[in-house]
């Protein structure tokens, strides 16, 4: 499932491994800091792709917020997780592009993407894909801050306290920011049809 993490077990080695990058990183090892980047540049590419709907800018900002973090690594605390540090990076440089935009889109989910059901015909595979027409469409209609922490919370599957975190807000504020966003979203989309309301 998307936002899914991997097992304890593989959570543990990884995190062990992270934290010996990340403490070479902080003392100037560029290759432990090219590892980092290695393990954390498709999700933050993902995110920033969704946030603005432009590969080509998502993919100069991927490259921006791996330079600031450098730039920002020794300053950083190792009791915020790394991840999502990056990722709080990531919606910073995603909000300075849309303002300097005037514009604010949703990038379309990945192309072909379907629910999974058991053995769908062809009707089923495009209800499907009609319903994710108009929920990306009702997503487009979000204002940033509703589509973002819906990208975090339901894509990336981040935890409340690393929707506090990444978005610099209070742990109470990010459970009444997400019950909006969802009323908003339920506003513009039927999850039950799949109808758009325009």
């Amino acid at each position: 499932m998307i936002g899914e993490r991997p097992s304890s077990a593989a959570d543990a080695g990884a995190d062990t491994g992270e934290a010996r990058e990340l403490a070479r990183a902080r003392a100037g090892d560029v290759a432990a800091f090219g590892a980092l980047v290695r393990r954390h540049q498709e999700r933050v590419f993902r995110f920033l792709h969704r946030m603005l709907d432009a590969r080509e800018e998502a993919m100069e900002l991927s490259q921006d917020v791996f330079v600031k973090a450098w730039q920002a690594l020794p300053g950083w605390r190792p009791e915020a997780a790394f991840s999502t540090w990056l990722l709080q990076i990531a919606r910073n440089a995603a909000l300075d592009q849309l303002r300097r935009r005037q514009v604010v889109r949703f990038a379309p989910l990945e192309e072909g993407m379907e629910v999974a059901d058991e053995a769908p015909g062809p009707e089923a595979r495009y209800a499907s894909r009609q319903r994710q027409v108009q929920l990306e469409r009702a997503l487009r209609r979000l204002a940033a801050e509703h589509r973002e922490i819906l990208l975090l919370r339901e894509v990336e599957g981040l935890a409340y306290g690393e929707l506090a975190s990444v978005l610099g807000i209070a742990e109470g504020t990010v459970k009444s920011r997400l019950a909006r966003a969802r009323s908003a979203l339920l506003e513009h989309f039927d999850p039950h049809t799949g109808a758009s309301h325009e």
